[in-house]
């Protein structure tokens, strides 16, 4: 009997073990390319502009390293950024972009599929949907996935509740974002899809809005009510080199790559993957940290990371996680300040760039005021003291009438100004308007009332764009 009982456990053991393998074996090969009779894709956008937003192009060109060393070729590999990093006249090493302190150059390569005016949401959506008719220069190339094809998609840029940030706008609205996520689905285009976000609130662009049925995993890196966080910054721990002046990366992005750059991606799976970078995001549980969220199908979490960015194998001489201490990090939306404050410390002398950046400083800072100002002035306005919903409750989606949030930022910016990547911090209050039911007319008197007075400059939405 005894002798039974052994065999049975090892018969079980033998199965558990042939069970794991049979799961793994089912996404990756000893070829190094994922199992499965379809095809890998990948679309890759850094939503902004301008040197102290150097790190979004950094992470964007850093993902398409690991993808490309996992075998993805470049015509399925879909790459939008602005372009004004590597040889811009600021950059220390000019033609040459680095994702960390002791990093390599990840901008060799980087196919430039849609640069300077054509990165849009426009064109974004027409690339997930396939459509070249809908594009508006650049490349041509779109997702021309068949049923049985993965698809990953990564974005990194300055958002705000309900918004993520474009160099050119109008800017991805959430409901807009997830209808063209669900007419993709409709169209029985693709098997599966994982979604990376990098912003500031990016939970709130899934936040009872996606559902769980499109077969598309989304990871973000802050919940619906925080800020992201820039990292590898001048005068912090660990600094850049010490010729420059900006942030070189994002703190969950960083993680996700850095985790990249080191596993064996046919083993680790996207939940491992997810509990490593959520851990490390948090930032030894400080203030400066956020809280890495999952939406939509979560199942997809149990296949492995191979599956989406490739089969690489690690090539990081030292474990990313091996010890997990607090980052230095500064709020996304004032990384752009911090840097030409550091880049200004370190001017000697009176030289005219000296002024010229100090000026600058002044007139972005002044600015920001007079949007946080105006905003609370016509809070106080439409509202008094009351407090009307300052965020809705878990599960629910920022605002249920999106004409309506869209509409009132442009009313906002038609009399105050553009909101630019700082104030779009503020589209929740905007949405509060929407929630509860103030008209047009008197969002139109509150806003006329805070900013009668006040010239636009160079911030007139008629001349940059409007967010909406």
């Amino acid at each position: 009997m005894a002798a039974f009982q052994f065999l049975l456990l090892l018969l079980t053991l033998l199965l558990l073990q042939l069970s794991e393998a049979t799961r793994r074996s089912l996404f990756s090969l000893n070829s190094n390319q994922p199992f499965f009779n379809g095809t890998q894709w990948a679309v890759l956008v850094a939503g902004s502009s301008g040197y102290y937003n150097y790190r979004h192009q950094a992470d964007v060109c850093h993902a398409y390293q690991i993808l490309k060393k996992g075998g993805l070729k470049d015509e399925n590999i879909i790459v939008f950024m602005y372009d004004d990093i590597a040889n811009n006249t600021m950059n220390p090493r000019p033609g040459v972009i680095i994702n960390s302190p002791n990093g390599s150059d990840v901008y060799a390569g980087v196919p430039k599929d849609y640069t300077g005016d054509y990165v849009t949401a426009a064109n974004f959506y027409a690339v997930l949907l396939g459509s070249t008719s809908a594009l508006t220069g650049g490349s041509g190339k779109v997702l021309a996935t068949k049923p049985q094809d993965k698809i990953f998609v990564y974005f990194t840029d300055h958002g705000g509740p309900g918004i993520l940030g474009m160099p050119n706008p109008p800017y991805i609205f959430a409901d807009d974002f997830i209808n063209v996520l669900k007419t993709k689905y409709a169209m029985g285009t693709y098997d599966e899809m994982v979604i990376y976000v990098e912003a500031c609130e990016s939970g709130s662009i899934f936040e009872g809005l996606i559902p769980d049925d499109l077969n598309i995993y989304v990871t973000t890196a802050s919940n619906a009510n925080e800020s992201s966080w820039g990292t590898y910054c001048p005068d912090m721990t660990p600094p850049p080199p010490p010729e420059y002046d900006t942030c070189l990366g994002d703190l969950y992005s960083i993680s996700w790559m850095e985790d990249s750059d080191w596993e064996d991606l046919k083993t680790e799976t996207l939940e491992e993957q997810y509990l490593k970078v959520k851990l490390r995001t948090l930032n030894n549980n400080t203030e400066e940290g956020s809280h890495v969220m999952q939406y939509g199908t979560q199942s997809i979490s149990n296949e492995t990371v191979s599956v989406y960015q490739g089969s690489s194998t690690g090539k990081l001489s030292a474990n990313p996680f091996s010890s997990i201490d607090s980052m230095g990090v500064v709020d996304q939306r004032d990384a752009d300040l911090y840097s030409m404050q550091q880049k200004y410390k370190k001017l000697t002398g009176e030289s005219q760039q000296k002024e010229e950046l100090l000026n600058n400083i002044k007139e972005i800072s002044t600015y920001r005021a007079h949007l946080d100002s105006s905003v609370d002035a016509i809070k106080g306005e439409l509202f008094g003291d009351q407090e009307h919903g300052s965020m809705r409750g878990e599960g629910l989606p920022v605002v249920d009438d999106w004409s309506c949030l869209k509409s009132t930022i442009r009313t906002f910016e038609t009399h105050c100004g553009s909101l630019t990547q700082y104030g779009m911090k503020h589209t929740r209050t905007f949405a509060n308007v929407c929630n509860n039911g103030v008209s047009k007319e008197a969002m139109d008197e509150a806003a006329k009332e805070a900013c009668s007075s006040y010239d636009l400059g160079q911030w007139d939405p008629a001349v940059v764009g409007y967010s909406a």
